[in-house]
């Protein structure tokens, strides 16, 4: 059986129409990928306002939405772009592999972040204790252990797999559930590989995340005599970002091997929404980064000479 060295991929419609809606939609929320998150990144580095345990972990989220999307819009703007939606086996691999890396160590950072605002609202007074700067970095560092352990753990089984046809890729970018689809040999163990790794290791940390901010929420409701006001618009941008990132997470990899096509939608929201509202609620939403703004905002204005 020869291997496969090229597949296409089929994309998200044969629409014309469609078509170009979706290369400038693409477009435009990849351009708002780069600029917000590229903003939140340097402002938490230039500004000494924002030096804390929470921006830190922000900007470091920022990083892994550029690089989470940064590994299948590019692809997907240019097979809009020139309709060539071909890609070689090899790189179809790379994709892959980026994808539960990053993906991994970002469901490793939203736990980090969800901590880190327990002990903001529950321990204020130990927050800067417990939050420390090697307890941050130790955090990051586990998340990119966690991810690579992730990725590595699957990919093995898969790489050495039997490709030998068809050819078509039912989505606009490489994951395991379509992938294996073309093995040349029965990948029913390998499905409950992927359940086990991806499927519950989402579903697991997705019910634990919302089950730790409902416990931070009805700490608050009991110290502050039933106002919850506060706390719940600090927790909601979080809230809002672990349901968009975890719903289609929970939809492809708890039951493998789609019938329908509603997953490549779905992923959608965390290839370019997610990662391009992050950046909106964290900056729209929060104070420190509104005046953090225009701080840098005047900062650029000042050293360009103009009054």
């Amino acid at each position: 059986m020869e291997q496969l060295t090229l597949l296409y991929l089929i994309g998200l419609s044969n629409s014309w129409e469609m078509h170009l809606f979706l290369l400038w939609f693409f477009f435009a929320f990849y351009m708002g990928i780069i600029l917000g998150n590229l903003f939140i990144v340097f402002a938490v580095i230039i500004d000494s306002h924002l030096h804390s345990p929470m921006y830190f972990l922000l900007a470091n989220l920022s990083l892994l939405d550029l690089g989470l999307s940064s590994t299948t819009v590019p692809k997907m703007i240019s097979d809009l772009f020139t309709d060539c939606n071909i890609i070689s086996f090899p790189k179809c691999m790379m994709q892959i592999f980026f994808i539960h890396v990053m993906g991994g160590v970002e469901m490793v950072m939203l736990v980090a972040m969800a901590y880190d605002r327990y002990t903001a609202i529950c321990k204020p007074l130990h927050y800067l204790t417990i939050m420390s700067p090697k307890i941050c970095v130790f955090f990051v560092l586990a998340a990119w252990i966690v991810g690579i352990i992730h990725a590595v753990s699957q990919f093995v089984f898969v790489i050495n797999l039997p490709f030998c046809g068809p050819n078509k890729v039912d989505s606009f970018y490489c994951d395991f559930p379509r992938v294996m689809k073309l093995a040349c040999v029965d990948t029913y163990k390998l499905e409950f590989v992927i359940i086990a790794n991806s499927g519950f290791i989402s579903m697991a940390t997705f019910f634990s995340l919302i089950m730790s901010y409902i416990f931070i929420l009805v700490t608050v409701w009991k110290r502050s005599s039933g106002d919850l006001s506060k706390a719940f618009v600090t927790l909601s941008a979080h809230i809002t970002v672990v349901i968009l990132f975890f719903m289609p997470c929970i939809f492809l990899y708890v039951w493998p091997f789609p019938a329908t096509s509603l997953d490549k939608y779905l992923f959608i929201v965390d290839f370019a929404i997610t990662p391009v509202l992050n950046p909106t609620i964290y900056t729209l939403r929060n104070k420190d980064m509104r005046v953090a703004m225009r701080r840098l905002g005047k900062r650029v204005v000042g050293s360009s000479g103009i009054s």
